[in-house]
């Protein structure tokens, strides 16, 4: 499974990282934060803070607004 992760401008498309290289990166160092893409599914989200949750691991996810409209949220996932 890949999510995508957020964007460093509104105009570029999101970079993507696969399920496992995160998890990867969560055995090797803990804290992480992570930012994804509004574009992700609840769904794809959701088993990702199940597959953490496996490791022995915290895992905080929330919706984060960053305007005015509806449509301007990511994602932000802190992994202790």
């Amino acid at each position: 499974m890949q999510l995508k992760l957020a964007r460093e401008d509104l105009n570029s498309n999101p970079k993507t990282i696969t399920v496992e290289k995160l998890l990867e990166e969560v055995t090797a160092k803990r804290p992480c934060i992570y930012y994804f893409d509004k574009s992700n599914s609840h769904k794809d989200l959701i088993a990702l803070v199940e597959k953490v949750e496996k490791l022995n691991a915290s895992i905080y996810l929330r919706e984060v607004k960053y305007g005015l409209d509806e449509q301007d949220y990511l994602y932000e996932v802190h992994i202790i």
